[in-house]
C-alpha cells in the first residue's frame, strides 16, 4: 500500500514529465475521505492533485469527470480538469494513478448563509436542468433506485449496531479506551431506538419520483466561495442515476446547517425555492419526498462510527465528529418532522 509520505517521490516526477510541470513542490491538502490530494507549485502555477487508492474503480472515475466537464460546458463553475500528454483525464503511469486539476482558490463554507444557500440552489438546479436530458437519465428504470429506498433491512443495521456496541464493550474490558467510546455508545443506542421509524418513513416515499444523473455529493465540503460569490463545484460522483429528491434533500438539509443555524428551516426553504428558479424538470413530489429522503439517509448511515471501530479512515477524527454531528442533524429532523412537511408542501404548492 502507497503510504502519504511516498507520493511526493511518485507523483512529483510524473507531474514533471506528463503534465510539464517541472520541479513541483507537493503539499497536502486536508480535504476528502476517499482520496489523498495535494497542491503542486511549480513556478507562479498552481494545480490540485487528487490520487486514488489501490482498488479504485477508475473507468467511473473517469466518467464522474466527463460530468463535470459537461457541467461546466454549460457554464456551470467548476474546476477545469489538467489532461496529461497523452490527452487522459486519469494518469496511470506510476504505482498512483491520479488525476490533475486547476487550482481555485476559494473557501469551503461549511455554515451556509442565505447568500450561499440561494447561490447553490440556484446551481444544483442547473445542474439537474443539464443531466436531465442524459441518455442514462432518459434510460434508468426507476423501479431500481426507488426499491433501495423503500427497502430498508433494519434487523441488518441493529447488527452492525450490535457489532459496534461489542467491540465498545471489549475496549472497555480490557482496559483500552478512547475518548470517544462513550459518545459512540451512548449515539449508538440513541440510534438503535430512532432506527424504529425507518419502515414508516420509507413506505412514506411516493412510488413516482424523478430518478435521473445526479451530482451524487452535493454539499458544502464540495463547493468553493470566493469573495462570497460559488466559484466551483467540485467531486461529481459517477453517472448512478438516483432520486433527485435526494440531491435536493441532502443540501437542504445538511447536518451542518441543521445543528448550526436556530432557523435552519428558513435555510432549507431559501435552497429549495433558488433550486426550483433554475430547474423547472422538478415535481411537487419530489419537494414534499426530499425532507424524508435526507432524514431516511441520515438514520440508515453509521458512516463514520463504523469506520471508527472497523476500518479507520483517511482522516478519522473528521469523521468522528462528523458521526455526532450528523446523529445530532437526524434527531432534531426527525423531531420536527411535521413542521418540514408543512414547509414543504407550502413549497410545492407552486410547482
Amino acid at each position: 500500500m502507497i503510504q502519504p509520505t511516498d507520493l511526493d517521490e511518485i507523483v512529483a516526477p510524473a507531474l514533471a514529465h506528463r503534465y510539464d510541470l517541472p520541479t513541483p513542490s507537493l503539499t497536502r491538502v486536508g480535504v476528502g475521505q476517499n482520496t489523498l490530494n495535494l497542491r503542486a507549485r511549480s513556478g507562479d502555477r498552481q494545480m490540485f492533485v487528487k490520487t486514488y487508492p489501490a482498488g479504485t474503480d477508475l473507468d467511473a472515475e473517469r466518467e464522474a469527470i466527463g460530468l463535470s466537464e459537461l457541467a461546466g460546458s454549460h457554464g456551470i463553475p467548476v474546476a477545469r480538469i489538467i489532461y496529461n500528454q497523452d490527452g487522459q483525464t486519469v494518469d496511470t503511469s506510476t504505482a498512483v494513478a491520479f488525476s490533475v486539476w486547476e487550482w481555485i482558490p476559494g473557501t469551503v463554507v461549511t455554515d451556509l448563509g442565505d447568500s450561499e444557500c440561494a447561490q447553490a440552489g440556484r446551481v444544483l438546479g442547473r445542474i439537474h436542468a443539464v443531466f436531465a436530458v442524459l441518455p442514462r437519465s432518459a434510460d434508468t428504470d426507476a423501479t431500481v433506485p426507488l426499491r433501495s429506498w423503500r427497502t430498508i433491512d433494519v434487523s441488518a443495521l441493529d447488527s452492525t449496531i450490535d457489532r459496534l456496541l461489542g467491540v465498545i464493550d471489549d475496549r472497555t474490558r480490557t482496559g483500552i479506551t478512547d475518548p470517544f467510546d462513550a459518545p459512540a455508545a451512548r449515539t449508538l443506542a440513541e440510534r438503535r431506538t430512532m432506527l424504529t421509524h425507518l419502515p414508516d418513513l420509507a413506505a412514506q416515499i411516493p412510488q413516482t419520483l424523478t430518478v435521473q444523473v445526479l451530482h451524487g455529493d452535493y454539499s458544502p465540503v464540495n463547493l468553493l466561495f470566493t469573495d462570497g460569490h460559488l466559484s466551483a463545484v467540485l467531486d461529481f460522483s459517477p453517472p448512478r442515476p438516483d432520486l433527485l429528491a435526494y440531491d435536493l434533500g441532502r443540501m437542504a438539509f445538511y447536518p451542518n446547517t441543521v445543528t448550526s443555524r436556530h432557523d435552519w428551516p428558513a435555510a432549507a426553504r431559501t435552497f429549495i425555492a433558488a433550486y426550483l428558479a433554475t430547474n423547472p424538470g422538478a415535481t411537487a413530489a419530489d419537494v414534499r419526498a426530499c425532507g424524508r429522503i435526507a432524514l431516511i439517509q441520515l438514520l440508515r448511515s453509521l458512516y463514520g462510527v463504523k469506520q471508527h471501530y472497523l476500518a479507520p479512515g483517511i482522516d478519522q477524527a473528521a469523521l468522528d465528529d462528523f458521526w455526532l454531528l450528523r446523529h445530532q442533524a437526524a434527531s432534531t429532523l426527525l423531531e420536527h418532522q411535521a413542521d418540514i412537511d408543512r414547509m414543504l408542501n407550502d413549497l410545492a404548492r407552486h410547482l
